[in-house]
């Protein structure tokens, strides 16, 4: 189906992505069926927006079935496109740089650093980086997205792969249920088809499986992954698409740049006007060719006259709407204007007026969904690990989800911090943490010590102060804590 009408006619006004809820408690083969039953029709409404914001993203957009009643053979139809153009940004905001596992300070010893970083290695193996743009491309496009953790059928002990796999879902094909007494994830629904393109549910509890066909339970069986190895990772609280919210926008721009380009068309093929004068049809079209004009005086006395009506787009006026228009998608984007900085001021003004200090905030909002997901979806890891490899002995408790912004983002400040602190004697540890500039502070630290002493010369034990350091970090982190 082509997107050929507008996104508000066809959400009417209910904007964001459904969330399919359940009352029971606890499900079961008795009640399975049911649950998909009543909650398949939200599941349905939110695919209709799901692929219509999907086709958005990759182009299909309402200017290119746009219709023209006046002179329709001028009827440009341009996607400018910055639909892809926000997705990217957005996504690039969160999985640019590879998500790391790193060491909870707290719990920092030398056996777990080796756990974490083992886990790392295996998520690198599984091609995680790729996956997960995959993944973020869906959550700003359509507002959710899915990442399912499958076990590797391929893996034997002496297999250089992973014991597990990792598999992105189309969102339009996949769903969660919620409980609506706590919120907590319930069961996962995936929409297949079988080799007789006969449509049927591939669903996980927390410790069973279900295959649903016609209304009936037709196999059932024990969910080995020790959770539901399918997990949510929403754009925001209500599955807000970041092409919706600005999706007017968007349009509007398609429109007044088609618009611009039939002004331009319309005007070099404007319509001839004869006055008093005798014309040929034949002969006219032949003049035509030649790029001249002769006509014959009607001979009535009155005065013969022969000239274009045009009606020419103001170009300039055009030009600054459409630029009004583009520069308040962005502050709805929350993105940052790119333009080159004219002004005679750098570093920390040049950040906040451009709009980066807001793409940031927004990206924390993004983050905090995201961490979450991660953590989930490191627990089925983690239980596949257990009954396959053994060779990761660590829970989700033992690490955090650190997510890295491209470290050359406003370098410039955050180096300048560093070297403002070093300079007034803040430790160095607490100060690499504040500048913000490595994604694992507490290694650069580490690695640092031996150079650290030219700025700290009272830094003389390394392996003393690695310890004092800890201390004081755990000290730090009960005070945030606090506070």
């Amino acid at each position: 189906m082509a997107n050929k009408s507008n996104f508000i006619d066809l959400c009417r006004g209910d904007f964001g992505r459904k969330i399919a809820y359940t009352g029971f408690e606890q499900i079961t083969s008795d009640n399975v069926a049911k649950v998909v039953s009543d909650t398949i029709g939200t599941h349905n409404r939110n695919r209709t927006m799901i692929d219509y914001l999907y086709r958005y993203y990759k182009g299909d957009q309402p200017i290119l079935y746009r219709e023209k009643l006046v002179r329709p053979e001028v009827n440009n139809k341009v996607s400018e496109n910055h639909a892809l153009e926000t997705v990217k940004f957005k996504a690039g905001q969160i999985y640019g740089e590879p998500i790391q596992f790193v060491c909870k300070k707290k719990n920092t010893n030398a056996e777990t650093n080796e756990q974490v970083d083992l886990l790392n290695d295996y998520l690198d193996e599984a091609n995680a980086d790729a996956r997960n743009i995959q993944l973020g491309i869906y959550q700003s496009a359509i507002g959710t997205a899915y990442k399912a953790i499958l076990r590797e059928d391929d893996w034997t002990e002496d297999s250089d792969i992973p014991p597990f796999r990792i598999f992105i879902p189309y969102p339009g094909d996949c769903y969660i249920v919620y409980s609506r007494k706590n919120g907590k994830a319930m069961l996962s629904v995936q929409v297949l088809k079988d080799e007789n393109e006969e449509q049927y549910y591939l669903c996980y509890s927390k410790n069973q499986f279900y295959e649903i066909q016609n209304g009936k339970v037709k196999r059932v069986g024990i969910n080995g992954f020790g959770g539901i190895p399918i997990i949510e990772y929403p754009n925001n609280h209500d599955r807000l698409s970041d092409i919706e919210i600005a999706i007017t926008l968007f349009d509007a721009i398609n429109k007044y740049q088609s618009d611009r380009l039939n002004g331009v068309e319309q005007f070099v093929q404007a319509f001839m006007k004869f006055k008093n004068c005798e014309i040929d049809e034949n002969e006219f079209l032949k003049m035509v060719k030649l790029g001249a004009i002769s006509v014959k005086d009607t001979g009535s006395g009155c005065q013969s006259d022969v000239e274009l009506m045009t009606a020419e787009l103001n170009q300039s006026e055009s030009q600054v709407a459409k630029d009004d228009i583009y520069n308040n998608m962005l502050i709805v984007e929350a993105m940052p204007n790119r333009q080159s900085n004219t002004g005679g001021d750098t570093g920390n003004a040049v950040y906040l007026r451009n709009g980066w200090d807001f793409a940031e905030r927004d990206a924390k909002l993004v983050e905090a969904f995201t961490k979450e997901a991660e953590k989930a979806s490191a627990r089925i890891i983690l239980n596949i690990i257990r009954k396959t490899s053994m060779d990761v002995n660590i829970s989700t408790r033992d690490f955090d989800v650190k997510i890295t912004r491209n470290p050359t983002d406003n370098m410039l400040v955050k180096a300048q911090a560093l070297d403002y602190l070093f300079k007034n004697k803040i430790h160095p540890l607490i100060a690499l943490i504040t500048c913000g500039l490595f994604s694992d502070p507490q290694k650069v630290y580490e690695m640092s010590l031996p150079y650290l002493g030219t700025i700290y010369p009272e830094l003389a034990d390394p392996d003393s102060e690695l310890q004092k350091a800890q201390d004081l970090l755990n000290g730090f982190n009960k005070d945030v804590i606090a506070k």
